[in-house]
């Protein structure tokens, strides 16, 4: 198959593609997605902890390249619905503040060129859409709410409700966390989650997980107008004659070449692989990629600096459904401190498999076994910044480079130090068991979590690369919808924002590709019109003839 002509063609089906799917999908439009995996398979590995992280059994074989030229393998999976299918659905909406200029230690987060107020009603729309339990008020940064959460929180476990009330305790201000889950907790027949704890990070067997496959491709596939072509990677856009805009869709689908056309294509491969699609794609008109006469693709590179802790429950640990606290006291700084610091959540329950996987060859038995029994999970992040010569390049073989500096630790590392002095007051081991520790574990550089922020969206073409449509600068047909187009990276979970942007911009593609039918409606009717005129030049309109 080759040269099939789409309405849209949207390569990616992660939380922007397959977000932006669901909303095109009842418009009729003929919608081409293209992944460039197949379907997760459903198999009981899928909740095996040493298949999934000892192993890496769903992480893909590809490799990327570092600042020094080291190869590495990206923890990076290439599934329906994208990394979806893994995360750990929590699903926070930016603060209000977030989206203005902000000071840090390592240098100034930007404004976006959209405020709060006009992601809004697409955040409550995407919460709606993902199933996103919470309570509003209870996190004293949350940003003002057209209306409560479209579910309840989900309820913490004895251990976590415990750690809830410590915090409290000591002064902070703990609040369920916004997860993604289809529960009832109020009907034992209801909703898919079963409370395990083989959800952040484990593909969900029962599809309780709100990821975009089950929540949007899947329904969209309903839609006779909507295609899906699996194991199908886009290896290069190719632009017409004038250079205006993408004119084929060059895919490899099982070592075949396949070619496509769309009026309108959006790329949503995610914040590496979005810009190294445009940045292969370079040609005559484009010399250094698509979209790049700024210099700005792939550019701007931001991954989150987040660090796993361990703390040592002086109690056994009981906990299944961990991932249901976090705590903002430190969002916007602290006593000491009057930049921001960052976030502090839950981690799912880990187990003697996951500790084993981070923990130094020579740990014994007996102690990953102490700690599984007693561990209590905890994902600390703190915003990162945007730097040009943090960037996705592509050499001539078409390999990713990333090059990478953080420059924001300071904060990260007195978050870290936050949470350590509030071990012993949270009913934990002050000092880390004998002969060795995980307490802390810095995500490397293949870990990419969160990453963001290669084709920012702005208004000045020379400083960004999309516009506030997030539709590519330089060409009239081509969009990026996926967490690329963030200019800052926040201290909170990413996925939300790219669900509600991806909404946000598929409201003005609907209204472009209506749009473009009145127009096309316009322009028949003048040519009929005329060429009525030409075939009967005597005759006048009947209301003019009956005067």
């Amino acid at each position: 198959m080759s040269d099939e002509h789409y309405d849209v063609i949207i390569i990616g089906t992660g939380a922007g593609g397959g977000t932006l799917a669901h909303r095109l999908a009842p418009s009729g439009k003929r919608i081409l997605l293209l992944e460039r995996g197949g379907y997760l398979p459903r198999e009981p590995e899928n909740w095996d902890s040493r298949e999934v992280f000892g192993r890496e059994r769903y992480v893909t074989s590809d490799e990327w390249v570092d600042k020094n030229g080291v190869r590495f393998r990206p923890h990076a999976q290439y599934f329906v619905g994208g990394n979806t299918k893994f995360y750990g659905a929590i699903l926070f909406r930016l603060r209000e503040r977030d989206f203005e200029e902000v000071q840090h230690y390592g240098g100034v987060s930007p404004a976006w060129p959209i405020s709060y107020a006009d992601l809004e009603p697409y955040y409550a729309e995407a919460e709606r859409l993902y199933l996103v339990h919470g309570k509003a008020g209870e996190d004293h940064t949350e940003p003002p709410r057209s209306g409560e959460f479209p579910y309840p929180p989900v309820s913490h476990e004895p251990r976590i409700q415990q750690l809830a009330d410590d915090f409290e305790r000591t002064g902070h201000h703990p609040f369920h966390l916004p997860v993604g889950v289809d529960l009832d907790e109020s009907d034992a027949e209801a909703g898919r989650c079963v409370r395990c704890d083989r959800f952040d990070g484990f593909p969900c067997l029962t599809d309780g997980k709100a990821d975009a496959h089950v929540l949007c491709v899947r329904p969209a596939l309903k839609h006779e107008n909507v295609t899906l072509r699996t194991h199908a990677k886009v290896v290069r856009l190719e632009t017409g004659t004038s250079g205006r805009s993408v004119s084929r869709v060059v895919v490899d689908r099982g070592g075949q070449e396949e070619t496509y056309s769309g009026d309108i294509v959006v790329v949503s491969c995610g914040a590496a692989e979005s810009p190294a699609l445009l940045l292969r794609s370079a040609n005559d008109r484009h010399p250094n990629g698509l979209a790049n006469s700024s210099d700005q693709v792939g550019r701007n590179y931001m991954a989150h600096i987040n660090s796993g802790v361990v703390a040592i429950s002086q109690t056994p640990n009981e906990t299944k459904f961990q991932k249901t606290l976090g705590v903002n006291d430190y969002y916007w700084g602290a006593e000491d401190s009057e930049l921001p610091l960052g976030h502090i959540q839950m981690l799912g329950k880990s187990d003697k498999n996951i500790l084993r996987a981070g923990a130094p060859w020579f740990a014994p038995g007996f102690a990953l076994d102490y700690m599984a029994k007693h561990a209590i999970d905890f994902w600390l992040t703190t915003e990162d910044l945007p730097y040009p010569d943090n960037r996705i390049t592509v050499d001539r073989q078409g390999t990713i480079h990333l090059s990478k500096t953080f420059h924001n630790e300071e904060p990260h590392r007195r978050l870290l130090g936050k949470l350590k002095s509030l071990l012993g007051d949270l009913g934990c081991h002050e000092r880390s068991i004998p002969r060795f520790s995980v307490l802390d574990q810095r995500i490397p550089l293949a870990g990419i979590a969160h990453q963001c922020g290669t084709t920012r969206f702005g208004s000045d073409p020379k400083e960004s690369v999309l516009d506030v449509n997030c539709r590519a600068h330089e060409l009239d047909n081509l969009y990026v919808v996926d967490t690329s187009f963030f200019p800052s990276s926040s201290a909170v979970n990413p996925a939300l924002t790219a669900m509600a942007n991806a909404l946000r911009v598929g409201d003005h593609l609907l209204e472009r590709l209506e749009a473009r039918v009145e127009a096309g409606e316009r322009r028949d009717g003048r040519l009929e019109r005329a060429q009525t005129q030409t075939l009967h030049p005597h005759m006048t309109e009947p209301e003019e003839a009956t005067r």
